[in-house]
Parts: C-alpha cells; structure tokens; sequence
C-alpha cells in the first residue's frame, strides 16, 4: 500500500521557467538603465542633475512598470512554455516511453507545429509498433521449436522421481524442479529459488568437499584426453541430514564448460529416510535373531556333548537333556518364525499398489510368468476389463511359485492363465488338466517364502483378496479374488494453463556473486524480491501495523510467478475503515494468523540474497523495520524504488504513482491493493523500465541508487 503523497519543491522544468524569466528580467532592466545612463552622459552638467533628480522623483513610478514589465514577460514566457517548450519535454520523454511501450500515443495539447509534431511521433509509433511486431512473429516463429525443446525438459523434469537441482560454482541456483522442492523445502520458509544459494539449504562443507572430489578426478584425466561424455563423468554421492531429521541421499556430477573446465555441478537428491529406518529395523530384527540363535545353539550343543559323553546315563537324566534339546529347538523354531513375520510384513510395509487395468496385468503377469519358464495361455473373460490395484511385482513372484509346483506336482498339460470380472470383484484363475492338490499341500505351497520374499497367502491378505480352489466340469482351478476399483470415466483433457512454471535459468551461469562490487552488477542481472505490504493504517508513527506481505522474485530480467511469498499477518490494532474499503481484510480474517515477528522471519528468509524492489518502498520499509528487532532479523538489503526510479526517467509527468505509471509503460493492472498483486504490476513496471534506464546511462545497481537519491521524492520519509 502507498500513502497519499504531495510532490514536494519544484521541478526541472519550472526552475528553467523562473531562471529564463530573471534572465530576461534582468535583461530588460539593464537595457533600460544603459539607455538612461547614455542619455545622462550626452547632456550638460546641469541638465544631467535634473534629469537624475527627475527620475529619482518618479522612482515609484519606475518600480511599477518595472513590476508591470516583469509580469507581462511572465505571462509571456507561460504561455512560451505552456505552447511550447513544456509540451516538447514531455513529447521528448514519451518518445522514450515507446521502447518499453510500442502502443503508446501522445495526447499533447500545444501550438499547432506542436500538435503537428505530436500527430507525426504518433504516426512513427504507429510504424514503430508494427514492425517491433512483425518482428516479434518473425520470432516467434524462429523460437517455437526451441521453446517446444525448453517445454519438454520442464516436463521431463517435473516428472522426475528424484529431485534435480543445478548450481553454478557459487552454489547459485539455475535449476531446479517441483521434486526437489519439495524434499528441500523444511517448511519454514527455506526452500529453492532461482538465484537463491544452496547453501541455505544444505551444509556448505558436504558441497565443498563433493566439489573437490570431481575437481580432483577431472584434473587426473591424461592432457589431450577427448571431452567424456555424459555418462563418463564422475560424481560424488554422499548423505546429509536435513534440520527435520530426514535424511537424503545425495549425488554431485560436473557441469563442464567449452574449455572442459568445471562451471557447475548437477545435484540429485532422494529421500532415504524410510529405507534407513528399514534397515535399522533389519539390523534390530538380525541382531535379536542372532543372539538368540547363539544361545539355542549353544544349549543344544551342550545338551548333545553331554548325551554323547555319558552313553551310561539314567535313562531319567537322558529324557531331561533330552526334553532341553526339544525346547531349545522349538525356541529356535519360534524365533526364526517370528523374524520370518516380521521381516514379511516389513516387506508389505514397502510395496506400492498402481491402478492397472486388467488385461495389462495379465499381458505383465504372463511375460513374467513365462520368464521364468512357464508356458501359459491367457484369456480375459470380461469385457472391458476391470480396473485393479496391485503389486504387480510381488503378485507376479508369488504366482510363478505356485504355478511351478503345480505344474510339476499336479498337472499333464500347459498351464492358463484367465482373468474374470463381476461386480466389484475380479479374479485370476490358474486352470490346469490332471490332478487337485491336497488342502495340506496347496496351503503349504502358498505360505512359501524362500529367500525373504513375501508369500503368496500374505500377498493376497496385501492386495485385500482371497484364494480358493474349484472345481468346474472335472477341471481344477485354482482362484485368487480380488476387489476391483470402479470403472473410471474418460479423463478430460486439462485445459493449457498460461505458461508452464519455470524452474530454469542457464543464464546465472555467469551470475556475479552477492559481495561488495554488487553496486556493479548490470539492474537487467540482479537477484530481486519485489515486494508491498498492506497494513491497518497509513500512520506507522502512530500505531499502525502490517497486515499482509506479498512477494515475488525477478531474476536475470525475468518476473518467476512460481516464487511467491503471500501471507496475511496478525496485527495488533484493528483495521481502520479507511484501508478495509481499499484492501478489504477484515479483523475476522486476521484473528487466527500468526503474528508480525514469525511471518516476519520467514519473509527474510526468503528474500535473503536479494535486492529488495517495491513502489514507495519507505513507506513499507518503516513497517517493517518496526518490527525487525522483535523478529530477529535485519532487512539490510539494497533497495530500489520504482516511485524514485520514474521521478528520475520522467521528472516532467505530473504523476508517480503505480496506477500512472503502469498506464504509461503499458503494464496491466490486475489485483491492485493486495499485497501480492500490488507486487506483481511492481515487478512488471521494474522489468518495463530497465530498458528506459539503460538508455538514460542508468545501468548498474549504483547508478539507479544514486539517481533515485537526487530525486525530490527521495527527501520524502514515515
């Protein structure tokens, strides 16, 4: 939110007005006294003295056309400068305005040559704007393909199961994807960000040492060696804690430059947090196996030394080592199953059910089957077929066991395969032509697990299903049910969003780093969070407090809507009704939000590394720095305002604010008076005003400070 403000002083144009006015002024006076003073000296010495006393008689009457003298040349030069010279500096600075702005046009009122010369610049613009978009078609069509090329990496890397992040040798972020986001974001504000160090978000010392394991192997490649492919390029793994106690799985490759030297490096990251936890588990559940083992073993060997031993022994004594040995070994026994159990349902633990249709899973079924050397036939029964949700991994290992034994202990003939379908539930049937198995039997064969896996009577109790046998016309048939997931109806197409989010930049490859020559740094390359705040008030003197932040960042020239910072913040006075009727956030809304000093936190830590941008940004800043001690923090950064950036460009136009200055660059105005909405048309007035400041020879980040400090609004403080 901006306050209402008053221009303070004078302008450029009005200081020309008053000196052009004393110039001729003065002019006018000192042709006058010359004459006079001529006259004087051409008469006698009498008639001169007269003629002084005379004049000093009429001394009023001289100040009064002197004063009648200067307000004629005032209106004179008004009019000068209001036909003239005040409609070409603005005309001058429109001009201008048409590199950010092709469809601007000049409604300039003046002399007639000036309205001519108006209706001519309008005409240029209209040329102008029809080649700039010619050109633009021209490419657009010459860029399609690569943005196709740039569309589908995005989409590969969304989709990525492990998350991706590039860096550059500073630890800046050039890319990342949703994936990593998510696995490095720890909820309290620190997440990836294009521009943003990695730092932040991983301990420096795991990076650096990673970074001098690749260097050290690149250096070792013989002089001349050709470039190595992807795929040859070494890499450093490692593990690192996150502050929530997960644990990620990490892995460093090099990105190389044209001289084969190392610019980059490409971070993948997996979340192991699980798997360590299973193989704790592992380790626990071994140790107590083994332990016990030990002592079974050990008592059983005792007992067996001490039979052998006393071959003589009492026939009473005999029976108890005997009856030891037994309950040793069915102690053993217990242990080995209850291992068995717990390692089976660790096992079920890890699966992961996927929807499939049926006949999918019976073509994988049957590919998997007969790999491991079961002929079989399949058939579907049903028509469509039902949806199911399974393991197919585990419900295909499970299956080929049981089809093995019963193909060598039952059958005479090949094996099939039928998938079958009524109502909610689904079945697949082994059919086979010979003998049925014993009850005993089949119920052995399906609490087999050899090898740790699972069995098929648990993979059935996973999959929620039951197995039976059957019989139909003097044919066994063994059946395993299974609840089948409703039909699904056609997914619509999603409809195209605007543009897909970007997570890339491969320009901040040569991004300069955040250090003392950042006043050096080119406006069109820097790091920035533009941000407003809405608040109770417009008197942070006077008790009023933040009630909204909204956020966003601009790197390398481009606004990243997909980094966005919005939260509405607790205050600590009512809302006054004056700013409910512009912002429309009421008390109600605010009551159960967190306070000034945790959102407060929180917004630094997003906007760390970056240079601060917003309109009026002494009026938010004052809110802001009220609360920094509460909140720990220290908004330090350098900021840039777009209210003194557009004194600066256009000290002739008669308005600054952010309405009047997004209607001149051509910037639409969407969402005003909210804090993330005011933030965006910000942004989008910066990114149309870099090109004007370049031209202006206002380049760097220190050029556009020092011209923001020598504007009048500059003087201006809350």
């Amino acid at each position: 939110m901006t306050a209402a403000m008053a221009a303070p002083g004078i302008s450029h144009l009005q200081r020309r007005y008053l000196l052009m006015l004393a110039l001729l002024f003065a002019a006018q006076v000192g042709i006058v006294a010359a004459v006079l003073l001529l006259a004087g000296l051409d008469m006698e010495a009498g008639q001169r003295a007269a003629f002084y006393q005379a004049l000093g008689q009429q001394a009023g009457m001289l100040a009064v056309a002197a004063l009648m003298l200067l307000l004629l040349l005032a209106l004179a030069l008004k009019r000068v400068f209001g036909r003239w010279l005040a409609p070409l500096s603005r005309l001058s600075e429109e001009a201008a305005l048409l590199q950010s702005n092709p469809a601007h046009r000049s409604a300039i009122d003046g002399a007639p040559p000036v309205r001519e010369l108006a209706g001519r610049f309008n005409a240029l613009a209209h040329q102008l704007q029809a080649l700039q978009q010619e050109s633009r078609d021209s490419i657009d069509n010459a860029l399609r393909s690569l943005a196709q090329e740039r569309n589908r990496l995005a989409a590969l890397m969304a989709d990525l199961a492990l998350g991706v992040v590039m860096c550059n040798l500073e630890g800046r972020i050039l890319l990342y994807n949703s994936h990593a986001s998510a696995l490095l974001d720890n909820g309290a504000g620190a997440a990836p960000g294009l521009g943003r160090s990695l730092f932040g978000l991983i301990e420096r010392g795991l990076i650096v040492h990673a970074l001098e394991q690749l260097q050290h192997r690149l250096q070792e490649r013989p002089a001349g060696e050709a470039a190595p492919v992807l795929h040859d390029l070494p890499r450093a793994a490692f593990v690192a804690g996150m502050p929530d106690g997960r644990m990620m799985r990490m892995q460093i490759a090099p990105v190389l430059d044209d001289a084969q030297a190392l610019s980059g490096f490409v971070l993948t990251v997996d979340d192991i947090s699980r798997q360590a936890q299973a193989q704790d588990r592992d380790a626990a559940l071994l140790e107590r196996l083994l332990r016990q083992a030990r002592a079974g073993v050990a008592s059983i060997r005792a007992a067996a030394e001490t039979l052998g031993a006393y071959a003589d022994m009492a026939v009473e004594r005999r029976r108890r080592f005997i009856a030891a040995i037994e309950e040793e070994s069915q102690t053993l026994a217990a242990a080995i199953g209850q291992a068995t159990v717990q390692r089976e349902d660790e096992a079920a633990r890890s699966w992961h059910l996927e929807e499939m249709r049926g006949d999918d899973l019976l073509a994988l079924l049957q590919r998997r089957l007969e790999s491991r050397s079961l002929q079989l036939g399949t058939r579907s029964l049903c028509e469509p077929a039902p949806w199911l949700q399974v393991d197919s991994y585990a419900l295909a290992q499970a299956l080929a066991r049981l089809g093995a034994a019963i193909l060598r202990e039952c059958a005479t003939g090949p094996l099939a395969l039928q998938l079958g379908a009524e109502g909610r539930l689904a079945w697949l049937d082994f059919v086979w032509q010979g003998r049925t198995p014993s009850p005993a039997l089949l119920r052995q064969w399906e609490e087999e697990a050899p090898d740790g896996g699972a069995s098929l009577q648990s993979v059935a109790q996973r999959h929620g299903g039951e197995t039976m046998l059957l019989h139909q016309e003097g044919t066994p048939r063994w059946r395993l049910l299974l609840p089948a997931l409703p039909a699904s109806a056609a997914l619509p197409l999603p409809r195209p969003r605007p543009s897909r989010p970007e997570f890339y930049d491969f320009d901040l490859f040569g991004q300069a780093g955040q250090n003392a020559a950042l006043d050096a740094t080119p406006l069109s390359r820097l790091s920035c969070t533009v941000f407003d705040t809405e608040t109770t008030g417009l008197d942070p003197g006077g008790g009023d407090d933040i009630i909204a932040i909204g956020a966003l960042r601009v790197v390398n020239g481009r606004v990243l809507r997909q980094e966005q910072f919005e939260r509405l913040v607790r205050p600590r006075r009512p809302v006054s009704p004056a700013s409910f009727a512009v912002h429309g956030i009421s008390d109600d809304m605010l009551r159960r939000q967190p306070g000034s000093a945790e959102v407060l936190a929180q917004f630094h830590r997003f906007v760390e590394d970056t240079v601060l941008v917003a309109h009026n940004a002494a009026f938010d800043l004052r809110f802001l720095r009220m609360r920094e001690a509460e909140a720990g923090v220290a908004f330090d950064q350098p900021v840039l305002d777009t209210l003194l950036l557009s004194q600066a460009l256009h000290p002739n136009q008669a308005e600054h604010s952010l309405e009047a200055i997004a209607a001149r660059l051509g910037v639409a105005v969407v969402g005003r008076h909210t804090a993330l909405g005011d933030a965006i048309v910000t942004a989008e007035v910066f990114l149309r005003m870099l090109p004007l400041l370049a031209d202006a020879g206002i380049v760097t980040l220190g050029q556009a400070r020092e011209a923001a400090r020598h504007t009048r609004y500059a003087r201006l403080d809350y």
